[in-house]
């Protein structure tokens, strides 16, 4: 019989298929003593183990590209905290083995993490997987991971690490479904990368049986086990009018009156221009620059450096738009030469623009290293601020840009609910707007990214979200400037609508989304869109905003 069950759909499309489980956790290793005089060599044994792991998600980093190397090359980081690694030599020292300390200094490690606040607890899952990678080679046996199948499956998890996600192969992975997560949790950002349909924080998804046919819708959220073959039907039915619409709309992003949205690609290295350039991409609207800093935490890149990867960006999108956020540290992206260590709350002290201006020489340095990288070329680049508050930050960081030299258009993210209250102020500063809808929706319901738990206060759909949108979009218009969308609500078809109906003057999103997003606007007018964005404005919860604007659009 046929059953529904529904979470939070985060990458588009539909998949058809039989359950297959994530492998089960790493046993907990035995707590046995050693002799004191084999306490050496089992720290040379865990030392090599760590390594060994660090340069394994090094490599999976350096496969996958893009947003993926990001995410692991920060979990290569967390395996080679040396708190931790000098936590696991005092406990082999007192008589444990290599296995048991990492096991157990990560078991502490955790614990802080758990009790250090929501935005913090969001890394257990990444630290777990690291944990369960080293335990695994000191004990010998494979990592659980991704099941060997020969045949395309569904894959189900409580929760996909980064390591595996990155490198699913999408001609055997037709779809996955995680009790955990949310909509702009690492694993739901890769699966868009991925173009794989994907639905997080379904709870009881672990409770499927293995092999159980299951249809997964990633628009929706909606999970149907044991479809019927009309639902089966009807599915592959809609897929397939998708896949008609996205081969049928081409072009520059427009509203079907002619109103032009340009869509924009959110990238994070120079691994991730290809598809931007093939999935139609106007240009870059996010290009996080962080990648370049995560090679080594102690130390920042040189210019040198810098100028190479940002020419390789900009040489991609001759006449085109490339937005480029400068360093946005701190958090869940901690740098040792950056960062504090001791902050009791990452997410709401020194990070973003914050951290920038502790160390003036850090974003002096890229500021001059993109200016030089922009020399002679006919892109155009505009350089915004990560976790800009006031009109105050606005000014410092149009300062640093100037004193650098750098000729290009000065912009604020908006990410902090003071900044979109105070719009115009900080645009007497800068001459662009960009919206961060992950961080802006985090900070506006005081609810964690990372945290399934929370997963319906991080719906872009939030009607209070879309009002502080709407306020940024209405001050940018006013001063006569842009107001883009950067953030994950801009890889939603329906919401792209709403979001230009509410102002806003360009979307930018992952490049597996673009084809998506500009084939919903080609389908409604701009007075169409402006009549779905006052309705789901005026609804009270995410749910009725969006089926009240699917009703607009409709024609309900």
């Amino acid at each position: 019989m046929e059953t529904t069950l529904r979470g939070v759909g985060v990458s588009h499309g539909v998949a058809i298929g039989e359950v297959r489980h994530m492998g089960t956790a790493v046993l907990e290793p035995p707590a046995k003593q050693i002799p004191a005089e084999e306490a050496e060599r089992e720290q040379q044994r865990a030392r090599q183990a760590v390594e060994a792991v660090a340069a394994d998600l090094t490599a999976r980093g350096n496969l996958a590209g893009g947003e993926a190397q990001a995410v692991l090359e920060a979990q290569a980081l967390m395996a080679q905290d040396p708190e931790l690694m000098a936590d696991v030599d005092r406990r082999i020292a007192v008589g444990s083995s290599a296995e048991r300390a990492v096991y157990d200094a990560f078991a502490a490690y955790r614990e802080l993490l758990a009790n250090a606040g929501e935005y913090l607890a969001g890394r257990v899952a990444d630290l777990d997987d690291v944990r369960n990678r080293i335990v695994a080679r000191l004990l010998g046996v494979p990592m659980p991971g991704v099941p060997d199948s020969d045949e395309p499956y569904v894959l189900v998890a409580r929760d996909l690490a980064p390591a595996d996600t990155a490198l699913l192969d999408p001609t055997l992975v037709l779809g996955f479904v995680t009790e955990e997560g949310g909509p702009t949790s690492h694993s739901a950002i890769l699966a868009r990368a991925l173009g794989v349909p994907a639905v997080v924080a379904l709870p009881g998804a672990g409770e499927i049986a293995e092999g159980t046919l299951i249809a997964v819708d990633g628009s929706s959220g909606e999970i149907f086990v044991n479809p019927t073959e009309e639902r089966r039907a009807a599915l592959e039915a809609a897929a397939a009018e998708r896949k008609a619409a996205l081969a049928a709309a081409t072009g520059p992003g427009a509203t079907a009156d002619g109103h032009k949205v340009p869509l924009l690609a959110n990238i994070g290295g120079p691994a991730d221009v290809p598809a931007a350039v093939e999935a139609g991409a106007e240009g870059v609207g996010l290009f996080r620059t962080e990648f370049l800093f995560l090679d080594d935490s102690k130390n920042a890149p040189s210019e040198e450096k810098q100028v190479e990867a940002y020419r390789q960006v900009l040489e991609a999108f001759p006449e085109g738009r490339v937005v480029v956020r400068v360093l946005d540290a701190g958090a869940d992206k901690p740098l040792d030469f950056l960062t504090p260590g001791d902050e009791p709350n990452p997410a709401l002290g020194v990070r973003g623009l914050r951290t920038l201006l502790d160390h003036p020489e850090v974003l002096r340095t890229q500021l001059t290293a993109l200016a030089k990288a922009a020399e002679v070329l006919p892109v155009h680049l505009e350089v915004m601020a990560p976790m800009v508050a006031d009109r105050a930050d606005a000014k410092a960081f149009a300062d640093a840009c100037r004193a650098a030299g750098l000729r290009a258009k000065y912009g604020a993210m908006v990410e902090i609910p003071s900044a979109a209250l105070r719009a115009r102020s900080v645009l007497q500063e800068v001459e662009f707007l960009s919206l961060g809808t992950n961080d802006l929706a985090q900070y506006t319901f005081a609810a964690d990214r990372q945290v399934g738990a929370v997963s319906r206060l991080q719906d872009p759909w939030q009607p209070a979200l879309l009002d502080l949108v709407a306020l940024s979009a209405e001050a940018a218009r006013a001063e006569g400037k842009s107001c883009g969308v950067c953030g994950e609500a801009a890889s939603d078809p329906l919401l792209a609508c709403v979001l230009t109906g509410l102002g806003v003057t360009s979307l930018s999103m992952g490049a597996a989304s673009i084809p998506y997003v500009r084939a919903s606007l080609a389908k409604f007018t701009l007075a169409q869109c402006e009549r779905a964005a006052a309705a789901a404005r005026a609804a009270d919860g995410a749910d009725e905003a969006r089926n009240a604007a699917q009703a607009v659009l409709s024609g309900e």
